[in-house]
């Protein structure tokens, strides 16, 4: 699986899904679109707004959390094929 997490530093769902994927040992490439030119572009261009994070799995855009709850660990799990504790 390649897998790439569209982020930035201040991105508290960004922060989370990070630990959600170093918890259950699946490597990632992280972008950081505050400081990757035209990655926020690219962000907009796929997904018709700049929202963070975003999980690219396999060349599918995929958002991994849902504006006012959080990341969809559960969701995430199934998607990704891990179990959650």
């Amino acid at each position: 699986m390649d897998l790439t997490v569209y982020s930035a530093s201040w991105c508290r769902d960004c922060r989370e899904a990070k630990r959600f994927l170093n918890t259950h040992n699946i490597p990632y490439k992280e972008i950081d679109i505050e400081n990757t030119p035209g990655a926020a572009d690219l962000v907009i261009a796929n997904v018709g707004k700049r929202a963070i994070p975003q999980f690219v799995i396999d060349g599918k855009w995929v958002q991994p959390y849902r504006p006012g709850e959080g990341f969809l660990h559960d969701e995430m799990a199934d998607l990704l094929g891990v179990t959650q504790p």
